[in-house]
């Protein structure tokens, strides 16, 4: 899964590229690595009309994985005889979000497939973990992948829920917050000899964002495919450095 991506553009560009009306975000950083967690730049569909905004990357867990780690939390707090409420540390259980979405038949993503909460998630490029360049002993180094050398402006297929209410970080305690994520798919060549389970949903040009933002989910989900091989490259090594 993607969990790394980079924004190297101007917000002229990114509101010229989606048609966005408002922009709520300030100064846009001219080039920026966005992680889960932290806030980035989407645009999505409000009832003001089209909005570039920075919103916090994660989509709610499921109601079933929450639950799961609350009961092994419970389960330690038993081993150690301390006495706790139930509901209680359900409600506070942390939940740091979910960075991409796959599964579309999931009842737990279902409720935000409507236009309201769609959104386009601008990126020059992204990384995936390449296992292969590791030296042992050491971390795993980031392959990068853009459209192409120039690394030119892209979107990936978002979702975003507002003013969700739920502990992100203990430290944080309960936060109410706008929240988004993005759409994956099975990998295409260039992505799968460096993970070979999925590439993100990407948008390549007006015709796509349009249809992502605005048609019937029937025709928007057929956007959830890999972007065809010469429309990818793995970034060089010379090229980041």
């Amino acid at each position: 899964m993607c969990n790394l991506y980079n924004v190297t553009t101007n917000q002229e560009a990114i509101r010229h590229f989606t048609r966005a009306m408002i922009d709520s975000i300030g100064n846009l950083e001219p080039e920026l690595d966005i992680y889960p967690d932290k806030m980035g730049p989407i645009v999505r569909n409000t009832p003001a009309g089209r909005e570039l905004a920075k919103v916090r990357w994660g989509l709610p867990s499921s109601a079933d994985a929450i639950f799961e780690n609350a009961k092994k939390r419970a389960d330690k707090l038993r081993a150690k005889g301390k006495e706790f409420d139930f509901n209680e540390l359900l409600r506070l259980e942390p939940d740091g979000g979910t960075t991409n979405v796959r599964n579309i038949n999931s009842k737990h993503w279902k409720r935000w497939f409507g236009v309201e909460n769609r959104c386009v998630v601008p990126f020059t490029r992204f990384a995936e973990p390449d296992p292969a360049s590791k030296v042992e002993g050491g971390r795993t180094p980031n392959a990068w992948f853009a459209g192409s050398e120039d690394e030119p402006l892209m979107f990936f297929a978002g979702l975003w829920v507002p003013q969700w209410t739920s502990v992100r970080k203990i430290k944080e305690g309960e936060v109410t917050v706008d929240l988004y994520g993005f759409l994956t798919c099975k990998p295409n060549a260039v992505v799968e000899p460096v993970h070979y389970k999925a590439m993100p949903a990407i948008l390549r040009d007006q015709d796509e964002v349009e249809t992502w933002l605005t048609a019937p989910w029937e025709e928007a989900k057929s956007l959830q495919r890999p972007l065809p091989d010469d429309e990818l490259v793995l970034l060089s090594k010379e090229k980041l450095n």
